[in-house]
């Protein structure tokens, strides 16, 4: 058995109706990771929130492997501009954070929005409040050891994985 290389790979190409929406995500490697994830599970658009988010450069592109050149992205100062408008274009908007009315990603049926803006938070601070108010449901990964959180990037590829998945089983 041989091992397959990115020209002999036989996976269907394909887009879903995902946007990636990065709430203060800041960290180079990260978002140079968050691409190349967004390549893979087919994310039609990456939207970075905040100030300074370091899209081009180094680190970034040494972890994104040319994949920014491939996933459509923009950059935008501030969310809720972004968060209003996806919501008028008939996105629901769901954040990957943890709280008192989260629902576990492993009970949620994504297949029941037509399209869907997954909103991530910043590596320390998770997504800001006012964020998780506007949002239509808010999901969490459920842990079993003493830690309440992982990284977003690996975060991100378990939801992104979740969801896909559950698309093409509808």
């Amino acid at each position: 058995m041989s091992q397959l290389t990115h020209y002999t790979t036989n996976f269907e190409k394909r887009r879903f109706p995902i946007t990636l929406v990065s709430d203060q995500v800041s960290n180079a490697p990260n978002i140079g990771s968050l691409f190349r994830i967004c390549d893979a599970f087919g994310v039609e658009k990456i939207v970075f929130c905040g100030e300074n988010i370091p899209v081009f450069g180094r680190k970034m592109t040494k972890t994104s492997r040319a994949t920014e050149k491939v996933v459509p992205f923009e950059i935008q100062e501030d969310i809720h501009p972004v968060i209003s408008k996806l919501k008028e274009e008939g996105y629901t908007i769901i954040s990957l954070e943890i709280t008192e009315k989260s629902q576990s990603v492993h009970t949620l049926d994504f297949s029941k929005f037509e399209k869907i803006a997954l909103v991530i938070g910043d590596e320390n601070f998770g997504i800001n409040p006012e964020t998780i108010y506007e949002s239509d449901v808010v999901t969490h990964i459920d842990m079993y050891g003493q830690n309440s959180s992982m990284n977003v990037v690996q975060a991100t590829n378990i939801v992104l994985y979740e969801i896909t998945k559950q698309y093409l089983a509808n």
